[in-house]
């Protein structure tokens, strides 16, 4: 399939979308699903209308310039808004394609932000503190919501740690790049001597989890009945009102005899049961979450780096794309992150588009 006859595809697939959604002939459960597609594909038609207008728009210059005996005043205007045009449709082109790649599913999620000293001691502390206040200061100049959930201080100001979630458009898809080993660079405050040190933090940004939004299929449990009973053993009523049930892929047992009605007593299994799931399935997910984190960070020695900060140079320089910015203060201060993420998230677009062609 040509890439113009992909933009028709997506084009066609986004009024149908948009048809259906309006005519109300769909599933109620449906809508969610129909809703959420649109939402993802109506960027990649917008940007692939606009290049094919530009497209169209070149046709008509391309007419004039064809025309044997053409007007020369118009020829010369012509001329001069093809070559501007073909800027246009150059950039338009890109831009459709970068709207074309697959997302990562968890781009556009809120993020936990993770930030630790490494090797270094009290200096690793100090400057994991300098981090952490560096992301709040850039995830503030764009808007986003910064809410720190753990912070722990040393003795003389350094961090322990600092986990905050991190809200906003976009959050993940762009902090994801962070994780990793940091190193700085600098004379440390607490250095009499006047040496460079060298330290380093670990950052791991993670996507933050949803609550799991329990679903038990019926299929999956075994529901047993039984007499309650009371101390010793004794019935305590003549039908089977106690309810045991199963949950067969986890094994979870609840077993309720409070009530005498059994339906009452199923009722409160069921809400007891949905509970230990979700717990089960938070906790698999923590521990998940923490493997991640562990394979991101590393151990935090010097040599695990993703960026360097280095004071004396007034440099920063990010070891993965080769950037070196020599505003260190300006990128500590929160705002010039801004730069090195944009080419992180350039650097990585540019790698996926070369890989899909």
């Amino acid at each position: 399939m040509s890439f113009d006859e992909t933009l028709q595809q997506v084009l066609s697939r986004v009024e149908e979308l948009s048809s259906r959604m309006s005519s109300e002939q769909f599933q109620a459960d449906e809508f969610a699903d129909l809703s959420r597609e649109y939402s993802e594909l109506l960027p990649v038609a917008e940007a692939a209308r606009n290049l094919l207008d530009l497209k169209q728009e070149l046709a008509g210059l391309d007419e004039i310039l064809n025309d044997p005996e053409p007007d020369y005043e118009m020829r010369r205007m012509a001329e001069e808004e093809r070559a501007a045009l073909n800027d246009q449709i150059q950039a338009a082109s890109h831009a459709v394609r970068i709207a074309l790649l697959p997302k990562d599913v968890d781009d556009d999620r809120n993020a936990i932000l993770e930030v630790r000293p490494g090797t270094g001691g009290d200096e690793a502390a100090l400057f994991a503190a300098e981090l952490f206040r560096m992301y709040q200061r850039y995830a503030e100049s764009v808007g986003w919501k910064f809410t720190p959930l753990s912070f722990s201080e040393t003795e003389l100001g350094g961090l322990k740690e600092g986990i905050a979630e991190v809200g906003g458009k976009g959050v993940f898809a762009k902090l994801k790049f962070e994780s990793g080993g940091h190193r700085v660079q600098r004379v440390p405050v607490t250095e009499t001597g006047g040496r460079i040190h060298t330290s380093a933090a670990t950052v791991a940004v993670l996507p933050e989890v949803e609550e799991v939004d329990v679903q038990i299929d019926d299929k999956d449990l075994r529901v047993d009945t039984y007499r309650s009973q009371g101390a010793g053993g004794q019935h305590v009523n003549t039908t089977d009102s106690a309810v045991r049930i199963t949950h067969l892929p986890t094994g979870i047992v609840v077993s309720q005899q409070d009530e005498k009605s059994q339906h009452k007593n199923r009722a409160k299994a069921m809400t007891i049961l949905r509970a230990r799931i979700y717990e089960a399935e938070r906790e698999r997910r923590d521990a998940e979450r923490a493997e991640n984190r562990r394979t991101q960070v590393g151990s935090g020695d010097r040599s695990e780096r993703v960026r360097t900060y280095n004071f004396p140079q007034g440099r920063v320089t990010d070891h993965r794309i080769n950037l070196t910015l020599y505003k260190v203060d300006q990128v500590i201060a929160g705002p010039a992150l801004g730069e090195v993420i944009d080419a992180l998230v350039e650097e990585d677009q540019a790698a996926r588009l070369a890989h899909m062609e």
